[in-house]
């Protein structure tokens, strides 16, 4: 018996695991069988633009799908809305197995609940292929932020928002993202005022962190390990 698109990507994927950033579900369009897969290369849409986590993960893994499945893997960044162009792009692909989507928690469970028309729908229109990672999210501020105001945990971050309301400001990945939405949850549970600055991506939302543009933000630990380690947030 052939294998179906799906099980040889998710035998390729298995072969090459690797564990990085936030719950990802690998979704493709429903698969249809074939007889000999694949026999062009594959393409891996990643929603968000480059250098996050979720497009080090996807290149990461198109390496492996590539030595495994013996056809190139072109990963490709279609970002925009929070995840939705990208998604978007894949659900109305052709349903061959083809072109899959590096999906996330944004892409898949967090907007449909935030966009009243979203285009595509995250359960009908893909088929999932495996989870590649879990990684929890972590609260990072600007180190010279922290220590000119002997910030050193998060009674004192919230401490000073009490002090100082509207003062502090956290940037994310964007409107909708697990980061903007943690930093919410955060001023919902501590009753503090805290701005909100929305980034194009994880990947500039931690330049700006960096840089100071903003005082704190929440990140996956995959992606700030890094950054902790050598004392830069």
């Amino acid at each position: 018996m052939k294998p179906t698109p799906r099980s040889a990507v998710r035998r390729a994927l298995l072969q090459g695991a690797v564990a990085l950033a936030a719950t990802l579900p690998f979704g493709a369009p429903a698969l249809a069988q074939a007889t000999d897969f694949p026999t062009k290369p594959l393409r891996f849409v990643v929603p968000y633009p480059p250098g996050g986590p979720l497009d080090t993960m996807a290149r990461m893994l198109a390496e492996k799908v590539r030595g495994s499945l013996g056809q190139p893997v072109i990963v490709e960044n279609r970002s925009g809305a929070g995840g939705n162009i990208g998604a978007d792009l894949v659900a109305k692909a052709p349903a061959d197995g083809y072109t899959l989507v590096m999906g996330a928690v944004a892409t898949h469970a967090i907007n449909p609940w935030l966009f009243a028309n979203l285009p595509y729908d995250p359960v009908k229109d893909f088929a999932p292929v495996t989870i590649v990672a879990s990684v929890p999210n972590v609260l990072v501020m600007n180190v010279e932020f922290a220590q000119k105001n002997k910030i050193e945990k998060l009674a004192d971050l919230i401490d000073y928002a009490k002090k100082n309301p509207g003062k502090l400001n956290y940037g994310s990945g964007g409107n909708g993202s697990a980061g903007h939405l943690s930093g919410e949850l955060l001023k919902a549970r501590a009753d503090i005022k805290v701005e909100h600055i929305p980034y194009q991506g994880a990947a500039p939302a931690q330049l700006a962190l960096l840089s100071g543009q903003s005082d704190f933000m929440f990140d996956n630990l995959a992606a700030s390990a890094p950054l902790i380690k050598d004392g830069k947030v």
